[in-house]
């Protein structure tokens, strides 16, 4: 073979080999790729999502499923190692940090909605929450009608008191609604009986049901204020060879049923640090997207398997 044959063939292989090469890759996975490391945001008390336990070290649900997709990052890439970086992001700097690139994965309790798709991405969800109502179970308070002309409280400045407050105007259940400063001041109302009920995402109720004295004095109400609204893993918008990359790791989590697991490992049994056992089953909603996984903000598209 002539030497200039011999140069073009190999140009040739070099050619065919470019896909898959560094340069080929763009956005996270070229970082990624180059670094050597990936990031990831996480919560320090978002339970049983993204905490830190009692050694200050990152934990929970949406952390598990992020370390599953980093496994995927890492074959996807074909490396040999991959550094994960953890990096502390809080409700207002969560958006900002992964816009600007300093978080590749936010591994919380973020809600997807069209809204924030405006500005982020979201693989498929892995939670579904309702703004319910705690009380007594002495109380026998079982639906919202049942809390017409009692005193209920919410906390203020949230979307659950706004629902309150247009639930009572729509039924006119002459509900006495109290503005509570946080969450902890509205399930102490409760607890001390200067309201008959709290309203509030289930999931933190679960939370605070769990820490309370008594956890198995409070029931959570299966009347919801709200449709299911979807958490999901956030990234970068508008890079749509990493997010096909995650979506692909998660549907498959959830698919196989090692996703049901991790759900049950910290929602139904004891976690860390102090051993509580949160007693929220797996809903059929949830079952229902785990089998046919959706990046949906649309809580009409979460529908009962």
């Amino acid at each position: 073979m002539k030497p200039t044959l011999i140069a073009g063939a190999a140009l040739a292989l070099a050619l065919s080999a470019w896909p898959v090469s560094a340069q080929e890759l763009t956005g996270t996975l070229k970082n990624i790729k180059e670094t050597g490391a990936i990031t990831l945001g996480y919560r320090d008390s978002s339970i049983p999502f993204s905490y830190l336990d009692d050694n200050q070290k990152p934990v929970g649900y949406a952390m598990d499923i992020c370390y599953k997709i980093v496994d995927a990052v890492k074959k996807e890439l074909k490396l040999d190692k991959l550094e994960v970086k953890l990096n502390p992001v809080t409700s207002a700097t969560r958006i900002p940090l992964m816009a600007n690139g300093t978080v590749d994965l936010e591994c919380g309790s973020t809600t997807n909605n069209a809204e924030r798709q405006k500005q982020v991405w979201f693989t498929n969800t892995h939670f579904l929450t309702a703004s319910r109502f705690v009380s007594k179970k002495a109380n026998n308070i079982k639906s919202i009608d049942d809390l017409k002309g009692k005193s209920v409280v919410s906390t203020s400045g949230t979307t659950n008191i706004k629902q309150l407050n247009e639930a009572n105007a729509a039924r006119s259940l002459g509900i006495n609604i109290i503005p509570a400063k946080d969450h902890a001041e509205a399930f102490l109302m409760v607890e001390s009986d200067r309201a008959v009920a709290f309203v509030m995402d289930d999931i933190l109720l679960a939370s605070f049901v769990a820490s309370s004295k008594d956890p198995d004095a409070y029931v959570i109400s299966t009347d919801a204020f709200s449709k299911p609204e979807p958490y999901g893993i956030m990234v970068r918008k508008d890079d749509e060879p990493f997010k096909k990359v995650v979506d692909a790791a998660t549907a498959a989590l959830y698919q196989s049923g090692e996703g049901a697991k991790i759900y049950t490992k910290w929602f139904m049994e004891k976690i860390p640090p102090k051993g509580l056992n949160l007693k929220v089953p797996l809903g059929a909603e949830l079952k229902g997207e785990f089998a046919k996984p959706s990046d949906s903000p649309d809580p009409d598209s979460y529908k009962a398997m």
